[in-house]
C-alpha cells in the first residue's frame, strides 16, 4: 500500500510499515491548503494535527483509510469521508496518562506559583515572602469534566495527591465505565452544577465538536467558586476566553492551559494572546500528548490499525453508523459453493431491499456456510420462497428488528 505520513512518526514506525511491504511517504511540513496536492494514489493517509478538509478529499482517488495519530477526529471532515467510503479511525487513550501528568503538573504550578517564582529568579529577584502562599492540594475537591481515558487517569494521580474527585453521574453511562471511575477514586455527583458549586478545581477533558464548543461560558464560571482553578488540556475552543479572563479579573479564578481557541496550526509561529499572557495563566504549548512515552504508545496503535485494515477488518472507526438501520435479518444456510451469495443479493436487489451490513461464515469442512444480512426492509414470502429456491440454499430464516 501507499501510506502518507503527513505528520512525523518515530523511524522504528516507519520501519515496521515498510518491512511488510508498504510505499512510506513521510512529509511532515503538510497542511490544509497542500495536503490534497499529495493524495493521488494514496491509499492509507496518517495525520496527527494536520487538517484534512473536503476540498482534500476531492484529490484523492485511492484513499480508503484516515488514521489520526492520536484520539480527536475534529481536524478531519469525518462526514465528507464517509460520503466517499473511506475509514476514519482514531487511537484513542494511548496518550492519557501524557495529557494526566501535565494536567497535574498545571495545578501544581498554579497552587505554588512555579511559573512566575521561576521568571522572578532568572531575573535576579528573591521573594520567598509572596511565594510561600500556596494553599496546598491534599483534601481540596477536583471536578473532572469528561471520563474518558485522560479523565480516568487525571482521577488516580489526583485521588494520590489526597484529593478528593468528583464527576457528574450521568444516566447513560455503562456499569463498566462507573465501575472504573469508582477505581479511581471518583465520586458522583447529581449534576454539573452540584460539581463546579463543590470543586475547589475543575479540570476539563471532553472532546471537541458542536456539543463542547463554549461550554465553559459565563454562566459556567459563575457557579465556580471564587478563587477556584480551571485546568483545561482538551481543547482550546471549549472555553469563552473572554469570559475565563472577566472571572480571572473580578473573582480570583486561576487557570492552568495547555491549549487555547486561536492557538497557531504549526509547530513554530508568532503568538500573541491575552489569555496566555494573563497572570493568572500558567500556560503550555499544547504539548500535553508530547512526550516519548506517548508518541511511542501512539504511533504503535497506528500500526495495528493499519495492520488490521490491511487484514480486512477496521479498528476504532468514527465514522461508521453505530446500529445500521434494519428492518430484519436474514440467516441464510448454504452450500459453501461460488455465486450462492451473489445470486442472493441479485434477488435483493431487483426487489429494492437495501444491505446494511453482512457476514458469511463458514462451518468446519468447509461443505457449509452461514450468511448473515440485514435488510432495510422486512422481504415479504415471495422473496424468501425465490432464495429458498436456489440449488444450493439450503434454509432462509427472517428475524425483524
Amino acid at each position: 500500500m501507499k501510506i502518507l505520513l503527513a505528520d512525523t512518526l518515530p523511524g522504528a514506525a516507519v520501519d515496521r510499515l515498510e518491512a511488510a511491504g508498504d510505499e512510506v511517504v513521510a512529509k511532515g511540513d503538510l497542511n490544509a491548503d497542500t495536503l490534497g496536492e499529495e493524495l493521488a494514489g494514496v491509499e492509507v493517509l496518517v495525520v496527527r494535527s494536520t487538517k484534512v478538509t473536503a476540498e482534500a478529499l476531492e484529490h484523492a482517488d485511492e484513499l480508503a483509510l484516515i488514521v489520526r495519530a492520536g484520539a480527536g477526529t475534529n481536524t478531519i471532515d469525518t462526514a465528507r469521508a464517509a460520503e466517499l467510503g473511506i475509514f476514519v479511525c482514531n487511537v484513542p487513550g494511548m496518550n492519557a496518562l501524557a495529557v494526566a501528568e501535565l494536567a497535574m503538573g498545571l495545578l501544581i504550578a498554579v497552587d505554588r506559583h512555579i511559573a512566575t517564582a521561576t521568571a522572578d529568579l532568572r531575573s535576579g529577584k528573591w521573594n520567598k515572602k509572596a511565594y510561600s502562599k500556596a494553599e496546598g492540594l491534599f483534601g481540596r475537591t477536583l471536578g473532572i469534566v469528561g471520563l474518558g481515558d485522560i479523565g480516568i487517569a487525571m482521577a488516580v494521580r489526583a485521588s494520590a495527591f489526597g484529593i478528593d474527585v468528583i464527576a457528574e453521574h450521568k444516566p447513560g453511562r455503562s456499569a463498566t465505565s462507573v465501575d472504573r471511575a469508582e477505581q479511581a477514586g471518583v465520586r458522583f455527583v447529581e449534576s454539573l452544577d452540584e460539581l463546579l458549586g463543590a470543586a475547589d478545581i475543575v479540570s476539563l477533558h471532553v472532546p471537541g465538536g458542536p456539543d463542547t464548543l463554549g461550554m465553559v461560558d459565563a454562566a459556567f464560571l459563575a457557579k465556580m467558586n471564587d478563587n477556584a482553578i480551571l485546568l483545561n488540556t482538551s481543547r482550546g475552543d471549549v472555553v469563552d476566553e473572554a469570559a475565563l479572563i472577566e472571572a480571572m479579573d473580578t473573582r480570583g479564578i486561576r487557570a492552568g492551559l495547555d491549549v487555547f481557541a486561536d492557538e497557531p496550526g504549526s509547530g513554530t509561529a508568532d503568538f500573541s494572546s491575552t489569555l496566555a499572557q494573563h497572570p493568572s495563566v500558567v500556560a503550555t504549548h499544547h504539548v500535553g500528548a508530547s512526550t516519548e512515552q506517548a508518541q511511542e504508545a501512539v504511533a504503535a496503535g497506528t500500526i495495528d490499525t493499519i495492520d488490521t485494515y490491511r487484514s480486512g477488518s477496521v479498528l476504532n472507526c468514527v465514522n461508521m453508523e453505530a446500529v445500521p438501520s434494519r428492518a430484519a435479518t436474514l440467516s441464510i444456510r448454504h452450500q459453501d459453493r461460488v455465486g450462492v451469495l451473489a445470486a442472493v443479493l441479485a434477488i435483493l436487489r431487483g426487489e429494492g431491499l437495501n444491505v446494511s451490513t453482512m457476514s458469511n461464515k463458514v462451518f468446519a469442512g468447509a461443505k457449509a456456510a452461514v450468511a448473515t444480512i440485514d435488510v432495510a426492509a422486512v422481504p415479504n414470502a415471495e422473496i424468501l420462497e425465490r432464495i429458498k429456491a436456489h440449488e444450493h440454499v439450503i434454509n432462509v430464516s427472517v428475524t425483524l428488528a
